[in-house]
């Protein structure tokens, strides 16, 4: 494998989208040459400068984006512009039915007008003689919709259940505690870009217990990567704590994201204890990554530290 293969294929391996033959001939190379171990970690330091560099969004992209996704989770319910009401619709609809018809535009005015009235106490849930109905729902793009069942009844009526999910959005400092509360959540949500951007926001406070346990969490179990290196982002200051290492020691152990591993070691590196030197010790002797091996390697002649066991 020749350097100039070796420079294309490194942000591949980043990623992880390389075969396993594919990473052990480029790990082999990186550990005979200090070129291209010098381009991986230069490669790496720039990942990580753009990871933290964050892009200025215009939040109604923002929201609307957010709102498209919400709509298609919940069923496919499609979204209505604000701008344009139910009845702004409907009277666009009658003028362009009858626009030709220029001797009928007073009766068509006089119908749509008697129309809007009738709808507007319809959905409004009161009746010409003042008692409340079983109101619509009015089309609101902060509301969502999945219909659960349609059923008709012998009288020509239609019962429809469905379930709503209505979007509230809060904003506040890190320190409100129904922002920290909620942040908390989203870390166990479903999509990780979610989790992603909270454990991001989060890592700056892992000063408090139950965002370092959030941390440790995610560190541990959450199943994507990028959220576990967020993690690892937040958890560096505290890598000393009994809990910290405790938890870093069985993710270099079990976690099968190279990166992640590598990232750990750096984390173990400074701590100098007999327990963390015979826990490199053994990965060095059963890691099959090479590059995650070097790591464990320089760290134990970081801390003057044999690399076998005895």
């Amino acid at each position: 494998m020749t350097c100039d293969s070796v420079a294309k294929l490194i942000p591949l391996y980043s990623y992880g989208e390389l075969s396993s033959e594919e990473e052990d001939r480029l790990e082999q190379h990186l550990h005979e040459c200090a070129g291209c171990a010098r381009e991986m970690e230069r490669q790496r330091t720039l990942a990580a400068a753009l990871d933290r560099r964050q892009a200025e969004i215009p939040p109604r992209l923002l929201r609307d984006c957010r709102a498209d996704l919400m709509a298609a989770i919940q069923g496919g319910a499609p979204r209505y512009e604000r701008t344009k009401g139910p009845w702004t619709l409907f009277l666009e609809a009658l003028g362009a039915t009858f626009a030709g018809f220029t001797r009928v535009r007073q009766p068509v005015g006089a119908m749509a007008l008697i129309a809007v009235g009738f709808f507007a106490a319809r959905f409004t849930g009161v009746t010409p003689g003042g008692g409340l109905t079983t109101a619509g729902v009015l089309p609101n793009d902060e509301v969502f919709s999945t219909v659960r069942s349609v059923q008709p009844d012998n009288r020509g009526r239609v019962q429809i259940a469905f379930d709503e999910t209505r979007r509230k959005v809060i904003s506040g400092s890190m320190e409100d505690g129904n922002i920290r509360r909620l942040l908390l959540a989203a870390a166990h949500e479903e999509n990780p870009a979610v989790r992603v951007e909270s454990v991001d926001l989060l890592k700056g406070q892992a000063g408090a217990g139950e965002v370092r346990d959030a941390l440790l969490n995610a560190v541990a179990h959450d199943a994507n990567p990028a959220v576990r290196l967020k993690a690892l982002e937040g958890l560096k200051p505290f890598a000393a704590d009994p809990a910290v290492t405790k938890t870093l020691a069985q993710v270099l152990s079990a976690d099968n994201n190279d990166a992640v591993r590598m990232q750990v070691v750096d984390l173990l590196a400074g701590l100098h204890t007999d327990s963390i030197v015979g826990l490199l010790q053994s990965v060095v002797q059963k890691e099959d990554n090479n590059y995650v091996r070097l790591k464990c390697e320089k760290a134990l002649k970081g801390m003057n530290a044999s690399i076998g066991t005895f």
